[in-house]
């Protein structure tokens, strides 16, 4: 059993999926940052200075946080883009390269002998049959 789980996990899918799990977790912790620290503060800003973060309203003993729904909402506006554009370069590289046209033919073959001749002859030069 041991055997197995080690084939299976150094399978090449397997870890590439692991990488994956690892960059996209500090991946989401920098588009995390760059919301929470710098778009946030700079719409904030600009909307008269304004914290997202501590928005809130309440109804009773709750706290509705919309503040930091929006910055989450931001973050994941941001992270499929990301995405999206990676797919999209990764699917353009994938793109077969559309084979060359075939070229015309500049032969044929003799409909008596069988031979190669031009294809513009109008008589077979190995069996002089008129074609």
């Amino acid at each position: 059993m041991l055997k197995e789980f080690k084939e299976f996990a150094m399978r090449g899918n397997v870890m590439d999926l692991a990488v994956g799990v690892i960059i996209g977790g500090a991946f989401g912790k920098i588009v995390a940052s760059l919301v929470n620290d710098i778009l946030m503060p700079l719409i904030g800003l600009l909307l008269g200075g304004i914290n997202f973060a501590d928005r809130a309203f309440v109804i009773g003993e709750a706290a509705i946080k919309w503040g930091a729904f929006v910055q989450t909402v931001i973050d994941f506006i941001i992270i499929a883009f990301v995405i999206f554009l990676m797919v999209k370069a990764v699917n353009n590289l994938r793109k077969p390269t559309p084979a060359p046209a075939p070229a015309e033919p500049t032969t044929k073959e003799c409909p008596y002998c069988l031979s190669v001749i031009p294809i513009k002859a109008s008589r077979c030069p190995h069996c002089t049959s008129q074609l």
